[in-house]
Order: structure tokens, then C-alpha cells, then sequence
């Protein structure tokens, strides 16, 4: 199968293509570099030192014979997306291409506008390109879980049938997300609705949980294929940073009380959500909801995992809680649905102390290139946060 990886060059996005093309498919990578230069902007690297993406293309095929396309070019610009869908010509479009992260839609004005233009502008270009050169072609686009918030019932995959003075229908699962980074994933996915309903398009939304690890089977292959790794408070993730601050000496820092509940997921598990839902397509005009995550926790649980196996392998770690930057509720019922890629055969792999050895492993070849001053949080969502003291008393362990 043709398959076109949109975000190529990203934490996600390189491992995908490799993934896809070590399946036997024909496989092609857009990207533009943007996280390059975000990553810039703010003096933050990945731990591990990453190739470009050309050198990590020709190295692939050095190693294992298969080629991967190649195109550099901006979502944002309907001239290349129709000239790299057209050139191409994909049977399916995996697409990571957009601004990851919350805290950087955040941070201030600028960032939070450029979030919402770049994705959106960039998905609304590749939906009216795929009407006009490749109608059949199927979208498995890459959403998240935070676009539901945290709502008191429980969460389906993506609709939800509801009773109203008598009258019932399946409508859309309300929306309650908690950053611009979060709210251009709600309209991404209003938008990709309504192609599909108005120009029979055929889409997978992958309502994505928090992902985490270093290697993946292709990773492995060679030191030049590793994907980036960050540990950042803009694009760093919990597990991820956690197990960074563990081996840095650095306090695990829980935001709050630690009660925040979320999915998640392993790396390995985001390649084979996203190989399942390209082997199984929606009919022609059918727009689907998988929720992407294979377990809950809260991030307090996270960090006193870490801890403990931190302490297994000799490392002296310790959990401190710091006010929360975020708006978020800190205790919340969290029950979010997960059955559809199940049935399609993703066999999980779960979080183990196993995985955190070997990330706590990997990640202490490469401890002296931590930076330790852009772990802790600086961006705020509101502007009282920082004045108002502490709601929960100070807690180490």
C-alpha cells in the first residue's frame, strides 16, 4: 500500500514510516522542520542526538534496502500538499503535521494563534486537496484524548447516543479541551466530520493518549534511526520526564496533588493503532473515533513508578509536587472507552517495570546531555496562578 507520513521528521511520525515501510509498504514523509526550529526558539533539544531526516531517510535504506520518499514542504501551503499528494499518489495519509503541545499554545499570544493557523490551516488544505485529487484515499489523522476533557460520565469513541425530551440521537462526544493546542484538535476534528459527510471522504480519528518510550524495533536497528526523546516542560511528557529527572538527580516533578488522570500508551502501540486502522478503512464518507491508549493512571502513580524502579537500579530519586500551571481538575472520575482497536487485534503492551528499566537504561547513556533548566514549569495557564499560594501542603518521598 502507498502510504504518505505527514510530520516525517517527529518523535511519532519517524517511526511510523519505518514501521510501515519494514511492513512492505511504499512509504513517503512530509515535513517542513517547524519542531526543529520551535525546539530552537526555546533552547530545548531531544536527549538523544537526532540525524536530519534526509541523513535518517538514506540511512534507512542503506541498512535495510527500502526506500522512504521524501518531500520538504509546509501543510500550511495547498501547493505542496496537492503536488506531494498528487506526485504520490497515497492510498492513505497518516498525519502527525501539526503543533504538538499544549504549554506551547500557551505560552502567549503569538504561539497560541500560530497553534490554531497552523493546524487547522494545514488539515483544511490537505481535506480539500484529498476531494480533488484523491477522493478515495483514507485520512488517519492523529487527534487526542485531551480534546474530551474530563467530564463526569463516562467517555465514549467519539459519539454518544443521547435522550432529549423524547427523542434520541448518536451525535458527537462533547468536546471540553483544556489548551488553544487541544482546542485545534476539536476543530480538526469538526472539519474532518463534515468533509467526510459532504465529500464522502473516508476518515480514522485517532483520539490519542500520552505516549511514551525511547525505542521501537526499527529504532533499534541503528543508532542513526533513534526518533526524539524530550523531557521538556513545553514537549516533554510525563513518564518520559519523569524518568529523565531520576536519572538526572533532579526531584520528579508532580504538578498539584497528582490525581490528573490520563491514557497512555507505549510507542510500540501508536505504530500498530495506526498500521490496524490503515489495514481495516471506513466506507466512503465514513468519519470513525478510536481512542488510542491502552491503560490509565494517574501521574502521581507515574512518578511513584518511577521512584520505585529507579530505587531498583541504585538511583535515588525523590517525588515533589509543585503548584499546578495548568487549569485542569486535579481529582476527577476518568472513565474513557477503548474497545474498537481491541477488536481490530492491538495486544497491548502494558506499562512495566521491565520498560522502565530499560528507559531509565537508555536514557542514563545519555545523561550528561540533560539540561536541567528546562525541566521545571514556566508556562502558566491563567494569570493568577503564580500568586496564590499552594492548595495542598508540600509533599517529598
Amino acid at each position: 500500500m502507498k502510504i504518505l507520513v505527514l510530520g516525517g521528521d517527529g518523535y511519532l511520525g519517524w517511526p511510523t514510516a519505518m514501521y510501515l515501510s519494514a511492513r512492505g509498504h511504499e512509504v513517503g514523509v512530509v515535513d517542513n522542520f517547524a519542531k526543529r526550529r520551535w525546539e530552537m526558539e526555546l533552547n530545548v533539544e531531544p536527549l538523544l542526538p537526532i540525524h536530519t531526516l534526509h541523513d535518517r531517510v538514506a540511512a534507512w535504506h542503506e541498512v535495510t534496502g527500502r526506500p522512504i520518499d521524501l518531500v520538504v514542504g509546509d501543510l500550511r501551503n495547498y501547493g505542496v500538499v496537492r503536488e506531494a499528494v498528487a506526485r504520490f499518489g497515497p492510498e492513505a495519509v497518516v498525519h502527525y503535521g501539526e503543533q504538538p503541545s499544549a504549554p506551547y499554545s500557551m505560552m502567549d499570544h503569538n504561539r497560541a494563534i500560530f497553534s490554531q493557523t497552523n493546524n487547522i490551516v494545514g488539515t483544511l488544505n490537505l481535506l480539500w486537496v484529498l476531494r480533488e485529487v484523491a477522493p478515495d484515499c483514507h485520512l488517519v489523522k492523529l487527534g487526542t484524548m485531551g480534546e474530551y476533557g474530563t467530564p463526569n460520565i463516562d467517555i465514549e469513541e467519539g459519539f454518544i447516543e443521547i435522550e432529549h425530551n423524547g427523542r434520541r440521537d448518536v451525535l458527537p462526544y462533547p468536546k471540553q479541551p483544556g489548551s488553544f493546542y487541544h482546542l485545534s484538535k476539536v476543530h480538526d476534528s469538526h472539519n474532518i466530520l463534515f468533509a467526510c459527510r459532504t465529500w464522502k471522504l473516508r476518515s480514522t480519528d485517532l483520539n490519542q493518549g500520552v505516549v511514551y518510550g525511547i525505542e521501537t524495533d526499527q529504532t533499534d536497528i541503528d543508532p542513526r534511526l533513534a526518533t526524539s526523546f524530550h523531557y521538556d516542560e513545553v514537549f516533554g511528557t510525563a513518564l518520559n520526564r519523569f524518568c529523565v529527572q531520576a536519572v538526572a538527580g533532579i526531584p520528579l516533578t508532580v504538578y498539584g496533588r497528582g490525581g490528573q488522570t490520563r491514557g497512555f500508551l507505549n510507542i510500540r502501540d501508536t505504530l500498530r493503532c495506526v498500521e490496524l486502522s490503515i489495514l481495516n478503512p471506513p466506507a466512503a464518507g465514513e468519519y470513525r473515533v478510536f481512542n488510542q491508549f491502552t491503560e490509565t493512571f494517574t501521574v502521581l502513580e507515574l512518578a511513584q513508578l518511577v521512584h520505585k524502579q529507579a530505587a531498583a537500579l541504585g538511583i535515588e530519586a525523590k517525588v515533589e509536587h509543585l503548584d499546578n500551571p495548568r487549569l485542569e481538575a486535579e481529582a476527577h472520575y476518568y472513565n474513557p472507552h477503548h474497545q474498537k482497536l481491541v477488536d481490530l487485534g492491538l495486544e497491548p503492551h502494558l506499562l512495566s517495570n521491565v520498560l522502565i528499566d530499560s528507559m531509565l537504561t537508555r536514557i542514563r547513556e545519555h545523561a550528561g546531555r540533560v539540561k536541567p533548566d528546562i525541566i521545571l514549569p514556566h508556562v502558566r495557564w491563567a494569570r493568577d496562578v503564580g500568586g496564590h499560594a499552594s492548595e495542598f501542603a508540600p509533599q517529598s518521598r
